[in-house]
């Protein structure tokens, strides 16, 4: 009980400098309220102190804007037995992240209706010389009483002087979502708030995360963000958006008033809904466990449906893909920063569940909720997977360990940092994680430990690759190079250098002796092991190169790029052999089955494929994932397929 009236019933989250509890409020009938504890767990004062400081300014903040109907309102702020505590209102709702993925994207008539309630929380918010500075879907709440919106986490706000400035090279805000002068040089404007309602809107209108679209495309996407939608806009809101996505700030909306006078004019009607934009859905009964979708139950037969009608062309944008190099909205930034009651996990919200298309011969065996999966492997046994995952409950990436047969969660390796890579050694003893944190951590399988981490790269490691004897380990990194290290030592005994650009995946041929590497400069390179040479750079795709795989007698390699084929190339020439055309949009992930004979393609077009790999006939596609398949992968005995969306696992198995 804290100060005779607040009591915490629930754990709802915790993080490196406190935790979050959903609590009843005595003098008020037991109403419920949110309690966050400052409790930092980080060693160095100065760290602290900023946190301190943070936390402090979150609860001024609520306190001065906490009057209007849409911010939360400050309930208390104390010390107790040497811990700081803010009390503030509980907000019932979920926000428009959750939303979005539970009912898709947003029609214009619904971003009307974002704009206008986020704009007029904003007028206050500015006229109070505030600014947000991390305005994303993910902290904007419908609140379930009356659907407006609440504006929340005001952790990182800052007091309006002429400009904010934080000190060089602190990242404050959500990439993607914050634009180029917070980001770059540390300085806020209301213009910059306003460019964060603009990205919040077209993330979702579009489905295109921007901090994804922000490091595959640079800024640069905000000039040509149409090309994203997935729906023709009015020329009235596509104005608005326009000056609202300005790279320039001073060519921007100075203020909420502005962009609120452009509303002058009656809005558009709602557009007629063409019976194929219905979104066909099955709800299994309530009873049935959150872990699995799409599994048909014992004595439960489906509502009958009418199966949505699938476009000719899919859209690269309906994806929502966590980049290898970039995996969520953005960094966290210091402090615990959960609110809603959604967002919590503690009243889920029901999942949209996708009716799969298997055809004859595949099982979909089991599908697994995970939380930015970026990558999975299995183990050389094919009874053991492993996927990376954040936790829903705090600000941790951890690698999951699961059991092929059953799906059941086997173990976590926690803490993992931000991963984009992993891989099972070949005696399955040990796995390798690569990700943002520019090092690389091996872990030992049986027990969950970590053995060491490798230190030597300078940036964000994107892929990761054991030799076939175990010895080596080759990473790629965003520097263009790639490092090969020892396994045994930890040591790094080479450097590869010769990409103009971000590698993005590695593979050994079965004997050792050569690496290839695929490249976002468009091109595979395969190199001497032993003396570090260039032996080829294989040149025929037009963009970027995402997945690269070699086929177990060393003789062809296949490459999957975001021109939407996959080639296959002959190793011992560097000739290419031919294109496999199928998928709609940019491809992911590409694997080998271990007998040689299949190619699998994951694809931002939410399918994989299934291709004989000697004579590139596609043999099937498997339908079922909402978001881009970012990773696939064979079990050893070529029966059994693991992939992964962003936010769902799925195991198939090949009858």
């Amino acid at each position: 009980m804290l100060r005779n009236r607040y009591r915490p019933i629930q754990l709802l989250g915790k993080g490196g400098f406190g935790k979050t509890y959903l609590a009843e409020d005595l003098d008020k009938l037991n109403e419920r309220c949110v309690i966050k504890q400052f409790a930092p767990r980080v060693q160095g004062t100065a760290a602290i102190n900023k946190a301190t400081e943070l936390f402090e300014q979150e609860a001024r903040r609520l306190q001065q804007l906490g009057e209007h109907p849409q911010i939360p309102t400050l309930l208390a702020y104390f010390e107790e037995e040497n811990n700081l505590y803010l009390v503030q209102q509980f907000i019932n709702g979920q926000n428009l992240l959750a939303e979005f993925k539970q009912q898709g994207t947003f029609k214009e008539e619904k971003i009307w209706e974002v704009l206008l309630d986020l704009l007029n929380i904003l007028k206050t918010v500015h006229q109070n010389q505030v600014i947000h500075r991390d305005i994303k879907p993910e902290n904007i709440i419908r609140r379930s009483t009356d659907n407006k919106l609440v504006l929340i986490d005001f952790g990182i706000s800052k007091q309006l002087t002429m400009t904010v400035t934080t000190s060089p090279g602190t990242i404050i805000g959500s990439r993607g979502y914050a634009p180029l002068e917070q980001m770059q040089d540390g300085k806020a404007y209301p213009a910059s708030d306003l460019y964060s309602v603009g990205a919040t809107c077209f993330h979702l209108l579009s489905g295109s995360h921007p901090g994804r679209m922000s490091e595959q495309l640079g800024n640069g996407w905000v000039s040509a963000w149409r090309k994203h939608l997935q729906q023709p806009l009015s020329s009235k809101l596509e104005k608005i958006l326009d000056k609202l996505l300005q790279k320039d700030y001073q060519q921007r909306y100075q203020s909420a008033e502005e962009v609120l006078q452009d509303f002058s004019s009656p809005l558009p009607s709602p557009s007629p809904v063409h019976p194929t934009d219905a979104v066909v859905v099955t709800q299994p009964p309530s009873s049935l466990p959150v872990t699995l979708r799409n599994q048909p139950q014992p004595g439960i037969s489906p509502a009958p449906v009418k199966p949505k009608v699938a476009p000719k062309k899919a859209s690269r944008q309906n994806t929502n893909w966590r980049t290898r190099f970039l995996v969520g909205a953005a960094i966290p930034i210091i402090g615990t920063q959960i609110y809603g009651s959604v967002r919590y996990g503690l009243f889920p919200t029901n999942p949209i569940y996708v009716i799969a298309s298997i055809p004859s011969g595949v099982l979909l065996q089991k599908t697994l909720i995970g939380r930015e999966v970026s990558s999975v492997a299995i183990s050389p046994d094919g009874n053991t997977f492993a996927s990376d995952a954040s936790e829903t409950t705090s600000k941790l990436r951890n690698i999951q360990l699961w059991n092929v047969a059953t799906g059941k969660q086997i173990r976590t390796l926690t803490d993992s940092g931000f991963v984009f890579s992993i891989a099972i050694s070949p005696d399955g003893k040990t796995l390798a994680s690569g990700g943002l944190y520019t090092t690389i951590k091996l872990w030992n399988l049986a027990t969950g430990e970590q053995i060491r981490t490798l230190k030597g790269h300078s940036y964000v490691v994107g892929s990761v690759a054991f030799s076939p004897n175990g010895e080596t380990l080759a990473s790629g990194e965003a520097d263009k190079t790639i490092k090969l290290w020892n396994i045994a030592t930890g040591e790094q005994i080479g450097t590869l250098s010769g990409h103009s650009n971000v590698v993005r995946s590695v593979a050994f041929t079965p004997d050792g002796k050569t690496l290839a590497s695929g490249s976002e400069d468009n091109t595979i390179k395969l190199w001497n092991i032993a003396t570090g040479e260039l032996i080829h750079t294989l040149k025929g795709h037009s963009k970027r190169v995402i997945s690269v795989a070699i086929s177990p007698d060393g003789k062809t390699l296949v490459s999957g790029s975001w021109d939407d084929t996959i080639k296959l190339w002959n190793i011992a020439t560097g000739q290419e052999i031919r294109t496999l055309a199928g998928h709609s949009t940019y491809v992911g992930s590409v694997a080998i089955s271990p007998d040689g004979k299949t190619i699998a393609s994951g694809s931002f077009d939410n399918t994989i494929k299934l291709w004989n790999l000697a004579t590139g006939e596609q043999i099937c596609t498997l339908t079922g994932h909402s978001f881009a398949v970012i990773s696939v992968a064979f079990s050893p005995d070529a029966k059994t397929i693991v992939s992964s969306d962003s936010d769902t696992i799925k195991i198939w198995r090949l009858k």
